[in-house]
């Protein structure tokens, strides 16, 4: 394979960013250029809910200039999203549209768990640095101009993952909305930090013992690896060596701050505020190590993009991750977890059968998965009206990973896996007709899969299913009485039937 060029965009709160990388065989990406450009969209977004005319001109002429610069390159393709600054507007699809007029760049929106989810894959695309480090506790700490991710990680698995609105320029509207004196403003953004995250430790963190602090941000970390002859391995500093990097910054002159970062003096105050959000954090956890890899969001969406184009086959299993905060979801409502790796078990394997018939593929198999694992969600709540009680707490989650219509087809699929099917589309929030169809295909699935668990004692073990002559044969081999089973699936297999045009067939065979 030759080398390709491909350029990544990140429309940002405080800064633009185009990155231009090459890769050459399997698993070499290296960057090439880096051109930012400071435009505070942020303070305009938060402050009133849209871009001001000025900003928006200003945002057209740099990404224009950025068009420029990948055709010098000779850029094959190319990845533009936008973040909280766009993603917080009022008018969302305006701004997209201006702006693929006028410089003919092609901005995408990222939801919060995505840009996370893509933050997160950037730490990842350092290798061995990242496995070695979350083979222990650890926190990855993504700090965004809106607000903040904290992600935990125990033995390689990711634990939990939750959105905090204490981003930098959401705090600096703040401080100067409040007018707060620079001798307050560390005082000021602890307690603004500690009344956010004083709940967030009783629900997450108890008595974890994190190890590891993975600092994710554009202030404080591309510093770190530069201060290190550009090697992220050795940006690592312990509890005492980050005090000793708080103090210059609290202490010193920032027109000297700025000089010894070299940085604009100008974002000496938004890496202020990261710093006291890192030490807020590292305190309230423990930490003994904090790591600042140098990583950015366009570093993501160059890792995903190799990733896509098979150029890289990480060793690291995210969508793992992503069934494990799932899991972990689950439990916080009193799902049993029997219960749920049965039909998760169930489920794929029949959707795994019906591969010619279905059509669908590995992302709506996932949403498959998760539906299974939510499946019960709701009963935390009402035993009656568990279907709208589980769509309410799946859509109110954030499943860190997922696209906004990834997460209402999991709400609807557990929704209607628990009441009647609603036929139209109009009725069941913004699904489009495509993702209807999903909806309605994996409701199938998941509904034959409880009919096959229907008494909770997980019988049939060992299923097998076998696509034949318009019927899906199940076959399980059981001592267990499974009339109940049976009836079930008799009773519940016109639904299937009308969506895949599929009789299910359930046969035992005994074991004596």
């Amino acid at each position: 394979m030759g080398i390709r060029t491909f350029a990544a965009i990140d429309v940002g709160s405080y800064e633009l960013t185009l990155k231009i990388f090459e890769f050459s065989g399997k698993h070499n990406m290296r960057e090439i250029d880096c051109v930012s450009k400071r435009l505070d969209l942020g303070s305009d977004t938060y402050a009133t809910g849209k871009i001001g005319n000025e900003k928006m001109d200003e945002l057209c002429r740099t990404l224009h200039d950025f068009s420029d610069i990948m055709k010098a390159y000779k850029v094959e393709n190319y990845r533009a999203y936008g973040t909280s600054a766009i993603r917080e507007t009022e008018n969302t699809t305006i701004v997209q549209d201006r702006i693929a007029q006028r410089t003919g760049i092609k901005v995408e929106i990222l939801n919060n768990s995505e840009q996370r989810f893509m933050d997160y894959k950037s730490v990842a695309s350092k290798g061995e640095s990242f496995r070695k480090i979350i083979e222990e506790k650890t926190a990855i700490l993504d700090i965004g101009g809106g607000s903040i991710q904290l992600s935990l990680f125990d033995n390689d698995t990711l634990v939990s993952t939750q959105n905090v609105r204490l981003g930098v320029l959401r705090i600096q509207d703040y401080l100067n909305r409040f007018d707060v004196k620079g001798s307050q403003m560390e005082e000021v953004i602890y307690e603004m930090a500690m009344a956010r995250l004083d709940t967030y430790e009783k629900l997450y963190l108890k008595d974890r013992g994190i190890q590891n602090l993975i600092i994710v941000d554009d202030y404080l970390s591309p510093w770190a690896v530069k201060k290190n002859g550009g090697d992220s391995a050795r940006a690592v500093l312990d509890a005492e060596s980050f005090g000793r990097v708080f103090e210059v910054l609290r202490s010193q002159n920032p027109v000297k701050i700025a000089a010894a970062m070299d940085i604009p003096q100008e974002r000496i105050p938004l890496v202020f505020i990261s710093a006291v959000l890192i030490k807020c954090i590292a305190e309230l956890m423990g930490v003994k190590r904090i790591w600042t890899p140098g990583v950015t969001l366009c570093d993501g969406i160059a890792y995903e993009y190799a990733e896509q184009i098979r150029m890289f086959r990480g060793e690291h299993d995210f969508e793992e991750d992503i069934i494990a905060c799932a899991f972990n979801i689950s439990k916080r409502y009193m799902v049993s977890r029997k219960r749920s790796e049965t039909l998760d078990n169930i489920t794929t394997t029949i959707f795994d059968s019906l591969r010619r018939v279905h059509g669908l593929g590995k992302r709506e198999r996932l949403c498959l998965r998760l539906a299974a694992i939510l499946h019960d969600c709701g009963k935390y709540i009402s035993l009656v009206n568990t279907g709208e009680t589980s769509y309410q707490i799946i859509m109110a989650t954030e499943i860190i990973g997922l696209s906004q219509q990834e997460r209402e087809i999991v709400a609807n699929v557990v929704r209607f896996n628990h009441s009647r099917f609603v036929y139209d589309v109009q009725r069941i929030g913004s699904l489009e007709r495509e993702a209807f169809l999903v909806v309605a295909k994996l409701t199938a699935i998941l509904r034959l899969a409880s009919c096959l668990d229907r008494s909770h004692k997980q019988k049939l073990k060992g299923l097998r299913a076998t696509f034949k002559d318009s019927q899906l044969i199940l076959t399980v081999d059981t001592q267990a009485d499974i009339v109940l089973e049976k009836g079930f699936v008799e009773a519940n297999a016109e639904f299937f039937e009308e969506v895949f045009s599929v009789e299910p067939v359930l046969k035992q065979r005994k074991i004596f």
